[in-house]
């Protein structure tokens, strides 16, 4: 599987990595809601967060099965 793809005339082209986004999204979420509310219990957050990595492991299946 090749990283990239040439096109002509515009450089290259790299694949988005929809795990990477979305884990990098869902933290970032996290993080700005343990900022805001301090109160928030972390029993509550870890079934979010285990959630959140699940979805974005699916997508990131479901994209490489399309990309074939």
């Amino acid at each position: 599987m090749r990283p990239d793809v040439d096109r002509p005339g515009r450089g290259r082209l790299h694949r988005t990595d929809w795990m990477a986004l979305l884990s990098g999204m869902l933290f970032i979420a996290v993080g700005i809601i343990f900022i805001n509310q301090p109160t928030v219990d972390s029993l509550v957050m870890l079934p979010i967060i285990l959630c959140g990595l699940g979805f974005a492991g699916l997508v990131a299946i479901l994209a490489r099965v399309i990309r074939r």
